[in-house]
């Protein structure tokens, strides 16, 4: 391995662009490739963002054998087969969330990454923050006692219905659960360190035949709960707050994170600040470069068995509700 860790960026649209971005805030990271179903469009990227070779089609961009690590950012229902195409060519694995759309893909993926000794990860980017360290070590530390509570929303109001969009086209797995509910699943899996064990949920399914409004309350014990809020046609306030039997934790916009609030009775609120480095896509860029430098297949703040087990919760919504997309077999 060179100095740098060398990415290739699989699909070329916005998140991509984003994640190029954050790369750009690291030291021992390059874009090295870039790769679209276009030549056209990976040459006219691929100069923008500085790589060094674009390709047009995915395979290309598999086959580089100086690739070290690919960041998978197409839709939603792609995101197995690239990931297949990228670990079976031997390159390591950043797969954008959602990281399948069923369990049954997400444990193909995972079958497959352990199978050819790879790295695999889920890019839940909002895990590296951070704040989001400073929580796990407050949780761990019981400074809010026992979790008996974790309230969390991530809902926002698009413009114009576009049907063949890939928010609210079944076909790509669009809705609001898959792109932005499965931040608020993957927290509560975090701060309990387990799935639900009984899950009520109600949902709106719109004209197109995807969720746009879904209300969830989880239950992991007598005492241990959750509600998860999501939405493609509400604006929500983006906060958490994970409340124990001796005071709340509170963060606004947490799913890209700056501060967080604790609360114990009987003392003054202190509010935690962090002043984030780029863009928060280098994070979870420089965390994925760690382990692979380590030799680490998977990361121990995003493990593929909890991404499993988080896709299905993810399923066991869906079932609840009788969403299934068009491409879906079993």
């Amino acid at each position: 391995m060179s100095d740098k860790i060398r990415w290739g960026l699989l699909g070329l649209g916005t998140i991509s662009g984003k994640f190029a971005a954050g790369l750009g805030f690291l030291d021992d990271a390059e874009i090295y490739a870039v790769g679209s179903r276009s030549q056209a469009k990976a040459d006219e990227i691929g100069a923008r963002w500085g790589a060094s070779k674009a390709y047009g089609s995915y395979a290309a961009l598999a086959a580089d054998p100086d690739v070290d690590v690919v960041y998978i950012g197409t839709p939603h229902n792609y995101h197995m087969p690239n990931t297949l195409l990228c670990l079976e060519a031997g390159k390591h694995v950043l797969c954008e969330k959602p990281f399948a759309v069923n369990a049954g893909e997400a444990k193909a993926m995972i079958d497959c990454a352990r199978a050819n000794d790879r790295f695999l990860m889920d890019a839940f980017w909002t895990r590296f923050f951070p704040a989001m360290v400073k929580l796990r070590q407050l949780l761990a530390d019981k400074i809010i006692g026992d979790v008996m509570l974790v309230q969390a929303d991530f809902g926002y109001r698009t413009g114009q219905i576009v049907p063949e969009s890939r928010i609210y086209n079944p076909a790509l797995a669009g809705g609001a659960l898959l792109d932005v509910g499965s931040y608020c699943v993957q927290l509560a899996s975090m701060v309990y360190g387990k799935q639900p064990s009984e899950i009520s949920s109600q949902v709106t399914i719109g004209a197109t035949g995807v969720d746009e409004l879904s209300v969830s309350v989880f239950k992991y014990s007598d005492y241990e709960m959750a509600t998860i809020t999501t939405a493609i046609r509400l604006n929500t306030p983006h906060e958490t707050r994970i409340m124990g039997t001796g005071g709340t934790i509170s963060i606004p916009n947490w799913w890209m994170p700056s501060e967080l609030t604790v609360a114990v009775p009987g003392e003054e609120a202190k509010t935690h600040r962090f002043e984030n480095v780029g863009n928060g896509y280098n994070y979870q860029a420089a965390a994925v470069g760690e382990c692979i430098r380590a030799g680490k297949n998977e990361s121990d703040i995003m493990p593929l068995d909890e991404t499993l087990a988080i896709m299905q919760t993810l399923d066991r919504m869906r079932a609840q509700w009788g969403l299934r997309y068009p491409f879906e077999t079993k």
